[in-house]
């Protein structure tokens, strides 16, 4: 068998868990190792989902200010994500394409999703539940509101 060089075949809450290098964006809640990824370029809009989620006993909260970052964290052995809160609308890259390539990546693709958008087309709803996303929250939505679905996604009381 090859030797572990990075990423195990596909991680599971059973390996062994490290927390992100020094000077990443993470904030460590109390309790056991799980975390959500906020994916959101605007540092006002990711600050106000972190605040609702840092209440979450045992929860970790990861920082990325765009989709390429995002996939970065999510691909490299460390602190396992448990969800992904995103955005649409990102600059390189937007929240369509980042979840087409998670849901593409076997180590990813069952990974929760829960969209933020300011999105106003009227087929954004749709497109997004074809990609399989857990919830879709129009801005501006209720903090409390995504919080509550992510609970619910944690408990395993809904995907």
């Amino acid at each position: 068998m090859k030797a572990n060089t990075g990423w195990k075949a596909c991680a599971t809450m059973g390996d062994n868990i490290r927390m992100p290098p020094e000077g990443e964006n993470v904030r460590q809640g109390n309790g056991d190792p799980r975390a959500v990824l906020i994916v959101e370029d605007s540092e006002n809009s990711a600050a106000t989902l972190e605040i609702a989620f840092l209440g979450i006993p045992g929860l970790s909260v990861l920082l990325a200010s765009s989709a390429l970052e995002a996939l970065r964290i999510l691909r490299r052995p460390g602190l396992p994500v448990r969800a992904v809160v995103t955005d649409l609308n990102m600059p390189r890259m937007d929240g369509f394409e980042m979840i087409r390539r998670i849901r593409e990546d076997q180590c990813l693709s069952s990974t929760p999703i829960i969209v933020v958008s300011a999105d106003t087309d009227p087929e954004t709803p749709g497109r997004v539940a074809q990609l399989g996303v857990s919830a879709f929250f129009p801005k501006p939505y209720s903090p409390a509101q995504v919080r509550r679905k992510l609970e619910q996604i944690l408990d395993g009381t809904t995907q």
